[in-house]
């Protein structure tokens, strides 16, 4: 990383859209950050401290909100920020985190969905030796491995795009620090190295998304042959909408591959804002908020800090300066 020393800091384009728009854009951002937000994280609590809920599935979507976290808190803030401040600016360090963290958790996720994949073929296929074929070390493996070929993949591209040297042009056509419009801009020659990691990451996400498909093929084969119509269409509605998930985030294959392949577009910035803003938002309506185990469980956990609220210390003044305390329960 000898020749980075020449831009100290990138200009994020975004929309080509007026001030008033962008501020439009930011509030709709912001919203929907809340939301990933206010949904993700009591769902991440009870996940972890309900026993009911310490199954292989719960645990994989504990850390698959994790990811959804991680993705829409690392582009969105700054994008806020940039809208309200009337600045298109990032600084090097923050263009490198970006960098760094937008690949790392949309990789991750994308792995984490083909391991649930793989767990809901093996609970329907093969229930009977399920409890055999995916145990607690199994999981605990499966989301690891998720965490650190995200991280290797993410370094790698990190440490391939930083190399490179930045002189002159330093306007990203993009709403966030992406890999393959930094290469648009680049003043060295020799950017084969990444882009073949790119294509290299583009094949792996393939291979992820095939993988999945298959699973899920298995899995509506085998719900084809039950008799009850019922469970039929219960499984149906509860496995399509993950599909439409994987789909959202496969959205990346074509957002990376695009700028290379052709000229960046409006189309580019509408499949990056998929990606990231779309997984986070859905995935706790998919697969929490319209499953029976977890909407008792979110009822619980809100009926227990309802009762800790009610237990509240009121005060009001008298005559003569004297407070009174009265304690409230129900």
């Amino acid at each position: 990383m000898n020749n980075v020393s020449v831009v100290k800091e990138f200009l994020i384009l975004g929309f080509f859209v007026p001030w008033s728009l962008q501020l439009l854009q930011s509030v709709l951002f912001t919203v929907i950050s809340l939301l990933a937000v206010v949904r993700n994280v009591p769902i991440i609590s009870i996940t972890s401290l309900d026993p009911c809920l310490q199954t292989p599935m719960y645990f994989f979507l504990r850390y698959l909100f994790l990811f959804d976290l991680c993705l829409i808190s690392a582009a969105v803030p700054k994008i806020v920020v940039n809208s309200l401040t009337h600045s298109n600016s990032i600084s090097f360090f923050g263009c490198v985190t970006e960098v760094f963290l937008v690949p790392f958790s949309a990789g991750a996720e994308l792995l984490l969905l083909t391991v649930k994949s793989i767990d809901r073929y093996a609970a329907i296929c093969h229930t009977l030796h399920y409890k055999a074929i995916i145990k607690r070390s199994t999981c605990v493996q499966m989301v690891a491995l998720s965490w650190l070929i995200g991280g290797f993949i993410s370094v790698i591209h990190t440490a391939g795009t930083f190399s490179l040297s930045y002189c002159g042009i330093n306007e990203i056509q993009q709403f966030f620090s992406d890999i393959p419009h930094l290469l648009a801009i680049t003043c060295s020659e020799n950017i084969t190295a990444e882009i073949i990691h790119i294509l290299v990451n583009a094949s792996l996400d393939f291979c992820c998304f095939i993988c999945i498909t298959v699973s899920y093929f298995y899995i509506f084969s085998t719900v084809s042959k039950i008799p009850s119509t019922k469970k039929q269409s219960e499984t149906y509605f509860t496995c399509l909408p993950h599909l439409a998930v994987v789909l959202f985030v496969s959205t990346a294959f074509i957002a990376y591959l695009k700028p290379i392949l052709g000229c960046a577009s409006f189309t580019d910035l509408v499949l990056s804002s998929l990606y990231i803003l779309l997984p986070p938002s859905l995935n706790s309506i998919i697969y929490s908020l319209r499953n029976k185990t977890m909407k008792t469980s979110l009822g619980k956990l809100i009926t227990r800090k309802l009762l800790i609220t009610d237990n509240i210390l009121i005060f009001f003044p008298k005559s003569r300066g004297v407070v009174f305390l009265i304690s409230v329960y129900r």
